[in-house]
């Protein structure tokens, strides 16, 4: 793993520890990288009625836009898991139209690590080109 992976993935593995999963259990964090080299976190928070629930790296994301940072250039996701978790299909639509073609590394707990560019987790994206 890169200083720089290192770097994202213990954030995304941080934040993580503030996940409030009840329900699941299903703890996960993330970290996204804007291009000015800050770095922004979130986990996922669970709601009672599930549907509100939002997911680790959309919170990660919103924190970003929110606080005025525009262009991105990682995104990590981390939990507790066997197989590395990917994002979820909503997440994948909002690093799409929020970061692009960024690279995603997926970690767990125990070391394991993989990254795929955007595009090959979400080949045929819906994007404002298309409206």
């Amino acid at each position: 793993m890169t200083p720089v992976w290192e770097t994202l993935v213990a954030a995304a593995r941080t934040a993580r520890e503030h996940a409030h999963a009840p329900f699941s259990n299903f703890r996960v964090g993330a970290s996204v990288r804007a291009a000015s080299g800050r770095i922004f976190t979130g986990c996922n928070i669970e709601n009672a009625t599930y549907g509100l629930t939002i997911c680790a790296e959309r919170v990660a994301v919103f924190k970003a836009i929110s606080e005025g940072e525009h262009g991105f250039d990682a995104v990590a996701v981390v939990a507790d898991t066997d197989i590395l978790t990917p994002p979820c299909g909503a997440c994948r639509q909002i690093i799409w139209e929020f970061c692009g073609d960024v690279e995603i590394v997926l970690a767990n707990l125990n070391g394991r690590m993989t990254t795929h560019r955007m595009s090959q987790l979400l080949p045929h994206p819906f994007d404002s080109s298309f409206l």
